[in-house]
């Protein structure tokens, strides 16, 4: 779909309309140059009124028109902008929904962290039904998608109270880049483990010089940790050994490890269970992990490069709980190839034979890297109204089986510009995952593809620094990267700036 903009010559309004523009249309080429006009299959055009105080946007796409104003006083120049981007896309996201006849539930938000909006305005002051009429005439939000941001902002705030509070601790994510196999809609670091022992002991050596030069930094500063996350890839691909040393490096590294809230290791492919694995999980008390089915339909699990079976994932979740995994939180996902109402519905029956404490139903996204968005034509997927059914039919079952909400966030291309929800029993919600998604303190990320998220204490500023995504550039840098890390942690919560 080509569209041209004709009206509008700043081109910081390109990016926002493209994102909006990809909510309606496969393949968008969004454009502000008259000579395209020949080529065009939309053309939208804008009006603009701008005063001292005042900015008024007008549209019209064929016989649609829409407008919106918004007040520009007593705003500094990033805040106008930022305003009258607001306004554009109001305009232009009613343009498009009259046109098409699809209406947008997120309305013009197209972030990942929609709660994060309404945390920021709630904990400024401002009243809760000021905020929602704001979400609702400003952005658009349908009242649906409000209630269910509300209600995961009071959900995380029960769960934990000093969430504002918590910017001078930091939570750690632990990066394991290996798996059995690759999953056809993956972009995560995942490295294939079979015949890589080099690649991974390298890796490994490499991680727990990391864990323990991040570990005397906190020692010596004072610094406390909320949670601990292993990720990857699939941290149970490493054997029973070398999962039982790196915890060891852990608990011996990293300071007061009693009183860490929460650490999790992600289980999530069945196939790397095993009794002995369980086993080292069940010495160092963790207790939370991840086992992930995603779909309980063979043919799915199949197409998408799953080499696990159904009956396989069933019999590692009652071993798990013969270990003691008390806390066990399985994903699924909304329109995998092949897969309709029917084949989700299955998937939910089976998921209650298991109840686990903890479901992260996943939309699937298309993401630009994985195999499946470079071979599209064969993975046909359900279509939008479809979709959005089975994502009815998981807040439905959720509710009736006493799961909340707790966290959401959306993605790039993902079907049916819906969203990620994760849902868990009474206590069982995982604080690393509000950690994450809200983003009120920094995350050291350790390990290959581990990204650092460092939230300036006072300022809420957010720096981002990645470790290589591949082990050999990480087994070639970890010596950089840890001390980069280090430099970057003195001048962020001390204010000093170490000489390179």
């Amino acid at each position: 779909m080509k569209i041209v903009i004709q009206g509008l010559t700043d081109d910081r309004y390109e990016r926002p309309l493209s994102l909006i523009s990809d909510l309606f249309f496969e393949e968008t080429e969004v454009s502000f140059t008259e000579n395209k006009l020949n080529e065009a299959d939309l053309v939208v055009t804008f009006t603009i009124m701008e005063e001292a105080e005042s900015f008024i946007v007008k549209g019209e796409l064929n016989n649609y028109t829409a407008s919106h104003e918004k007040d520009l006083a007593h705003s500094i120049e990033k805040e106008r902008f930022k305003r009258k981007k607001q306004a554009v896309s109001y305009v232009y996201l009613t343009l498009l929904q009259e046109y098409t006849g699809i209406i947008q539930k997120w309305g013009i938000l197209t972030g990942i962290r929609p709660t994060k909006l309404l945390h920021s305005k709630l904990h400024n002051g401002e009243a809760k039904e000021k905020v929602h009429q704001q979400l609702r005439e400003d952005y658009l939000i349908t009242d649906e998608k409000i209630a269910l941001m509300q209600e995961i902002v009071e959900r995380q705030l029960s769960v934990v109270p000093d969430l504002y509070e918590l910017g001078k601790e930091v939570s750690i994510y632990i990066g394991i880049p290996f798996c059995p196999t690759k999953c056809a809609y993956c972009t995560f670091p995942a490295y294939a483990i079979n015949g890589k022992q080099g690649k991974v002991d390298s890796f490994l050596g490499g991680l727990h010089h990391e864990i323990k030069e991040i570990g005397t930094w906190l020692k010596e500063k004072g610094i406390k940790i909320t949670t601990v996350y292993y990720g990857g890839g699939t941290p149970t691909s490493i054997t029973a050994q070398e999962m039982d040393m790196l915890y060891e490096e852990m608990y011996q590294a990293f300071p007061d490890m009693d009183q860490v809230r929460e650490v999790t290791v992600e289980a999530g492919r069945p196939d790397t269970i095993t009794p002995e694995k369980l086993e080292v999980l069940k010495k160092w008390n963790i207790d939370r992990i991840s086992i992930n089915p995603q779909s309980y339909t063979q043919e799915t699990l199949k197409a998408i490069g799953r080499h696990h079976t159904v009956e396989e994932t069933i019999d590692k979740f009652h071993l798990a709980r013969e270990f003691g995994m008390n806390n066990i939180n399985m994903d699924l996902i909304i329109g995998l190839p092949g897969e309709g109402v029917e084949e989700f519905d299955h998937t939910l029956k089976e998921t209650e034979k298991l109840m686990p404490e903890s479901l992260t139903v996943h939309t699937l996204s298309f993401k630009r890297a994985s195999e499946m968005t470079q071979n599209k034509r064969k993975y046909k997927v359900a279509d939008r109204n479809e979709i959005s059914k089975m994502m009815d039919m998981a807040t439905e079952w959720t509710r009736e089986h006493d799961y909340v909400p707790y966290y959401l966030y959306r993605q790039k291309n993902i079907l049916g510009n819906l969203e990620n929800v994760g849902y868990s029993l009474p206590g069982q919600d995982s604080i690393y995952n509000i950690m994450i998604m809200e983003e009120k303190q920094t995350i050291i990320g350790l390990g290959c593809g581990a990204s650092s998220k460092f939230v300036h204490p006072s300022t809420g500023k957010i720096t981002r620094f990645a470790n290589p995504k591949d082990p050999k550039s990480y087994n070639d840098g970890f010596l950089h990267y840890t001390e980069e890390k280090i430099r970057i942690l003195d001048e962020l919560f001390f204010g000093e700036v170490v000489e390179k």
